[in-house]
């Protein structure tokens, strides 16, 4: 008996894999090889562009922080220094954040950075 080549299964693969392709140009749309591998690499770069975005983020805090701690007469390395020493359990997204809409209370972390180290 030969083998079933276009059942239930397949059919809801390639739907599944040009449902994904939609709106991609021409054949990687529309034909189901070139849709599979466009799907797939498309697959690839999200996978890394959700490391990557990590990364760029962390760099974005860490320039804001930088800024704002040089505004205040510190520079970044001793202020994450004075604050690890204070025992401060803040992160950097967190400091980033309140150097940029809490000026106030970034101030008095400088201060308690300064006094820690």
């Amino acid at each position: 008996m030969p083998r079933a080549s276009s059942g239930v299964a397949r059919h809801r693969r390639v739907s599944k894999t040009l449902k994904s392709a939609r709106g991609y140009f021409g054949g990687r749309s529309k034909l189901y090889r070139t849709a599979k591998e466009s799907v797939m690499r498309a697959g690839a770069y999200a996978f890394a562009g959700r490391k990557n975005r990590k990364r760029e983020y962390r760099g974005l805090w860490i320039i804001r922080i930088t800024a704002a701690a040089k505004e205040r007469g510190i520079p970044y390395n001793r202020l994450i220094d004075g604050l690890k020493k204070a025992k401060a359990g803040l992160d950097r997204k967190i400091l980033a954040h309140l150097a940029v809409y809490e000026p106030k209370v970034f101030d008095s972390l400088v201060a308690l950075a300064k006094g820690g180290a």
